[in-house]
């Protein structure tokens, strides 16, 4: 069960998402406001951050932007029905997922289990790939010495392809192994995922050596 914050300004959705998930073991502390969670985030960390993309004042996204600037911990987005828009910007700031409104929290909490699995998986060894390392026991990446902070998102990914190097994994298949689901509209989920890890681990994002794009089938992971 996990410690959740959840962050909507419409009271009778919090109210509503408060009492389903509490209901299903977890822990929930609510706020309206974006500023509300953040002064919250840095006096008690959460597991989980639920956070709805329309606020008012600090909007969602923006919010996400500024816990991805302290924290890694996992996020997941509220939107509404359409706004695509809203959705590839938000994960683009950082977010793990998303649930499109009105919410069903039977999938809400699939999705927070998920995600739990996501931070408590780990394989014993550690991978070296040139200057890139991969503890997969300590949960750690780092390259040329240097700590990379992943979110758990980011991490499953990375080992989920560090598990097949050389080898094309399709975006749906990354989508069972890492999200648990495999909806084909959630594809940008996984190229989302892909640009913030390389932003992180390549040396040069526009120019990847560690993850290569195969154009109308998915990722491999090709060290030099």
């Amino acid at each position: 069960m996990a410690g959740i914050l959840l962050v909507e300004d419409d009271p009778a959705v919090r109210a509503g998402l408060e009492l389903a998930l509490t209901r299903q073991g977890h822990t929930v502390t609510s706020y309206a406001s974006g500023e509300e969670a953040l002064d919250h985030i840095r006096e008690r960390r959460p597991e989980i951050v639920i956070l709805d993309v329309m606020l008012p004042g600090i909007d969602g996204v923006e919010v996400c932007r500024r816990i991805r600037k302290i924290d890694q911990l996992p996020v997941v987005l509220l939107t509404a029905l359409g706004d695509d828009l809203d959705i590839v910007v938000g994960l683009e700031a950082g977010a793990d997922d998303y649930v499109v409104k009105p919410v069903q929290p039977r999938v809400l909490d699939a999705r927070i289990r998920a995600i739990l699995r996501r931070v408590e998986s780990a394989s014993p060894d550690r991978l070296i790939f040139g200057d890139l390392v991969v503890d997969r026991g300590a949960l750690k990446v780092s390259r040329a010495g240097r700590e990379i902070h992943l979110t758990p998102t980011e991490l499953r990914l990375l080992l989920e392809l560090v598990r097949h190097p050389g080898q094309v994994l399709n975006r749906r298949y990354l989508l069972r192994a890492v999200w648990d689901h495999d909806h084909v509209a959630d594809s940008r989920l996984v190229d989302a995922c892909v640009q913030r890890i390389r932003a992180k681990i390549e040396p040069v994002p526009a120019e990847p050596v560690y993850i290569h794009t195969v154009r109308g089938f998915g990722y491999r992971f090709s060290p030099p």
